[in-house]
């Protein structure tokens, strides 16, 4: 059980990246008051929050009802994830888990940014909806497995609230080399996942 849950964390935190996320949110809130950044942080964390949680469950009866087993889902999840973990190792925007050029220039204009694009897609993109639902599906039908990932998810939310509230500061401390070196390590952790991911589903699919 407890191998698990840090299986959980550790899957959840790469694929959030909470430092990689502050950087943005820094930039931009770079104009705003404390209680305004505050206020943005708790807004886009509650929201990433209920909408990834309504993925964990209700995502594999999503999943049922449009036809897709599971075999074929971890194929998809792992490709994405490794297409995400290419994005942060090589410092590329793919449009994944970034804005693009146009959402963020009318994320800059905007004095919300909770939903758009704090809450989606830097918290809540498709790499953290398609692991949530990947991992409660490893839980099985344990209940005690499926709140250890709810768990996990609580906590990693938790932390990375505090780490946006801290954004100024730890920016200032890591730099820009320090942010790209923490978010291509755990580009690299992301990587291995998502192959572990892409091959479990080819040999189900293949040998059931």
């Amino acid at each position: 059980m407890l191998r698990q849950f840090v299986f959980n964390c550790v899957a959840l935190v790469v694929i959030v990246d909470p430092v990689g996320t502050a950087a943005i949110f820094a930039g931009l809130t770079r104009n705003g008051s404390d209680a305004h950044r505050r206020r943005m942080a708790l807004r886009g964390t509650l929201i990433a929050t209920g909408l990834i949680l309504s993925f964990a469950f209700g995502g594999e009866f999503l999943l049922l009802a449009l036809g897709v087993e599971l075999p074929a889902f971890q194929v998809a999840g792992g490709v994405l994830l490794f297409l995400l973990a290419t994005e942060m190792v090589f410092a590329r925007h793919s449009g994944l888990r970034q804005t693009t050029d146009d959402e963020t220039a009318e994320a800059e204009r905007s004095e919300d940014i909770s939903v758009f694009p704090l809450a989606i897609p830097l918290l809540a993109g498709p790499g953290a909806l398609t692991s949530i639902v990947l991992l409660m599906r490893q839980a099985g039908g344990a209940p005690e497995a499926k709140a250890l990932v709810v768990l996990a998810l609580v906590l990693v939310m938790l932390g990375t609230f505090a780490v946006l509230l801290t954004a100024g500061p730890l920016l200032r401390l890591l730099g820009v080399t320090g942010t790209n070196v923490v978010s291509r390590v755990l580009g690299v952790i992301l990587a291995a996942l998502a192959a572990q991911l892409l091959l479990t589903g080819v040999r189900q699919a293949l040998f059931g």
